[in-house]
């Protein structure tokens, strides 16, 4: 990529390097999906906790389509009982209601009911829910991701991206806007024990309302963290820090950058720092001076259609069958524009909706599985981003 070098930025993140390491970062605008500053955000890394984001994704599905309801109650298997090392020690065969189990895995992060979850969720097996997630992920825009389970826990070929973390954790509050306080929950008292929510930005960074920290052996320190000043949320990532004072540093440092660049221009250009970075394996990021670019297009389309279609998944209960979705906009003009674009790439002729989240989708409906593979393929040949949906 060419651009012209900017200096705030790379001094802005340079200072945070300087004091310690972490293997990649990012800020972006949660209701525009407009990323504000990115580094390394297209690496693969182990995500850890951060994992549990689409776990609970999930699980507020299941709740808005009424497969569960917050006071049903989840039986405990041995599988689930016998899960290290963070954990709730709820015992095989007992019950936990849907609502404290979401609340264990936002706040605790607990291995054992993040299974739990899991296992119910899809047939008892967590294999079979760790499939779901990989392909759910692929549905909402996460380019990068493998899930081989719910909670996390150390596996090769369980990876992830800054970025696709963004992604779904920007879908969770698109998409379920209604159990996003379970994300700010400081502390939460079960069994007569009280636990305390990792993220330390909560109650210490102004705005802060979220909201998943993760940590193992090789992923290091992990942390997305939201914060809302006047009308504008930000989400910070920051994957592979040393320690915890460090992603939460670097977070804060993020958030306040982007809340900055926000002040000062609405629509900022996002800034890329191109940056190698050892592999997930290697616990020891390279030491690589970073080069700042400038990119007002690409990069930041390349998220923005991921972003559309992230936050935009669920079907639309009146509707069946396949289909292609053409994106998300939040103006009815700004659809109708990408109605005649498609009219002239492919010849079909979609409809605009408004989705429940108030933004208008484009999408064309009652195609075959085979009509909407071809309608995809001819669309993306011409540069749309789209999806399709069932």
């Amino acid at each position: 990529m060419k651009g012209r070098f900017l200096i705030l930025p790379m001094l802005f993140l340079a200072s945070v390097a300087n004091a310690a390491n972490y293997r990649a970062a990012m800020v972006a605008d949660m209701d525009t999906g407009r990323v504000l500053y990115s580094e390394n955000a297209t690496d693969l890394n182990y995500p850890a906790s951060l994992t549990k984001i689409m776990t609970l994704y999930l699980t507020f599905d299941a709740l808005e389509h009424g497969r569960l309801h917050l006071d049903d109650y989840l039986i405990v298997s041995n599988a689930a009982a016998n899960a290290e090392p963070v954990k709730l020690g709820i015992p095989a065969g007992s019950k936990i209601s849907v609502e404290d189990a979401i609340k264990a895995v936002a706040v605790h992060s607990a291995n054992d009911v993040a299974r739990v979850l899991a296992e119910n969720l899809k047939g008892g097996k967590e294999e079979s829910f760790a499939s779901l997630m990989t392909r759910v992920a692929r549905e909402i825009g996460l380019s990068k991701t493998n899930f081989e389970n719910s909670s996390g826990l150390p596996d090769d070929d369980h990876l992830s991206t800054a970025r696709d973390i963004a992604l779904v954790s920007m879908a969770v509050y698109k998409h379920f806007p209604q159990y996003w306080k379970y994300f700010g929950i400081k502390s939460w008292t079960y069994g007569g024990k009280t636990y305390t929510n990792g993220n330390r930005l909560l109650g210490t960074y102004a705005g802060c309302d979220g909201m998943k920290t993760g940590y193992t052996n090789k992923s290091k320190y992990s942390l997305v963290a939201t914060a809302k000043r006047g009308d504008r949320r930000l989400m910070a990532v920051v994957l592979g820090a040393e320690n915890k004072d460090v992603r939460a540093a670097v977070s804060a440092k993020l958030l306040d950058k982007g809340f900055d660049i926000i002040a000062r221009d609405p629509n900022p250009p996002m800034i890329v720092h191109d940056t190698p970075v050892a592999a997930p394996v290697d616990t020891t990021p390279k030491q690589v001076e970073p080069t700042p670019v400038y990119n007002n297009a690409q990069s930041v389309n390349t998220f923005a259609g991921a972003y559309h279609v992230a936050t935009n998944h669920v079907p639309n209960a009146t509707q069946s069958g396949p289909g292609v979705q053409f994106g998300a906009f939040s103006t009815r003009d700004a659809a109708s524009r990408m109605i005649a674009t498609v009219q002239r790439a492919t010849g079909a002729t979609p409809i605009i909706e408004t989705a429940p989240n108030g933004l208008f989708r484009v999408r064309a409906y009652g195609l075959s599985e085979s009509a909407a593979q071809s309608l995809k393929a001819k669309a993306s040949s011409a540069g749309i981003d789209c999806y399709v949906f069932h």
